[in-house]
């Protein structure tokens, strides 16, 4: 029973993506509410990405930089950094931040705004609903989501290259060299991947964030259990993209 209903919701969630997708290709984009949602994805997420990017570079120093180094190949240490944050790291992990950030605002913004009829009030006013609160939304997650993996893939390797220096006396010109020419080394095709993961995983974000919002039944109580629902379904789907768009970019 619950299988079906999420199921349910996400197939109406895909159809409301498409539908705001549509209308940005029409050009019905409101620009005071999409600067009003791009502050809410961007600098309101920016801190939290900052802090984990900043955690992963450290963790991969601990994990990894030590077997390097003692296996004398300490030269390949940013490199191997700057691929597997670019290929995998970055775009999962900063969905994942988004997904909390901003995917449980919007789902309960969304399931308030129905389950108070907001939405009706909207709709009786000859506004599509879609276009006014899903558009805005959307678009936002495609912009804002490369920009912060951008920031989070720019932060790790930072600190990586520190944490390699103060631990393992890494020189910084050795690090980057690494990441520009080693024989693991970052190349476009990982930085468009990554670009390419990023925007899928903000647009699906987006899309079954504002779905599950607009779906909410019930009364307020319901919309704590939307959004819950919401971040699992975004999870598991993202996570299931990623698989996919690795199989196609990499495999």
């Amino acid at each position: 029973m619950l299988s079906t209903n999420f199921l349910e919701r996400l197939f109406k969630s895909l159809i409301i993506g498409g539908q705001a997708i549509n209308y940005i290709f029409q050009g019905k984009i409101s620009k005071n509410d999409l600067t009003e949602q791009l502050m809410e994805s961007g600098p309101g997420s920016f801190l939290i990405v900052l802090i984990t990017g900043i955690a992963a570079g450290t963790v991969f120093n601990i994990q990894v930089a030590s077997q390097l180094t003692g296996m004398g190949v300490s030269s390949e240490i940013g490199g191997l950094l700057a691929v597997g944050m670019a290929r995998e790291m970055a775009p999962l992990l900063t969905a994942t931040l988004m997904t909390g950030k901003v995917a449980t605002a919007y789902a309960a913004q969304l399931g308030t705004m129905k389950v108070t009829e907001q939405i009706d009030a909207i709709t009786m006013l000859k506004t599509e609903p879609v276009q006014y609160l899903v558009v805005p939304r959307l678009l936002s997650m495609i912009i804002m989501s490369p920009i912060q993996c951008l920031l989070f893939l720019s932060v790790a390797l930072w600190s990586g290259q520190i944490w390699s220096t103060i631990f393992y006396n890494v020189p910084p010109t050795i690090f980057w060299s690494s990441v520009r020419s080693g024989n693991i080394s970052l190349t476009s095709s990982d930085l468009t991947s990554m670009i390419i993961k990023s925007i899928v995983f903000g647009l699906q974000i987006a899309i079954i964030a504002c779905g599950w919002g607009l779906t909410t039944k019930g009364g307020p109580k319901e919309v704590g259990t939307s959004t819950t629902g919401a971040v699992v379904m975004t999870l598991v789907t993202v996570s299931l993209m990623d698989v996919l768009l690795t199989q196609i970019l990499f495999g």
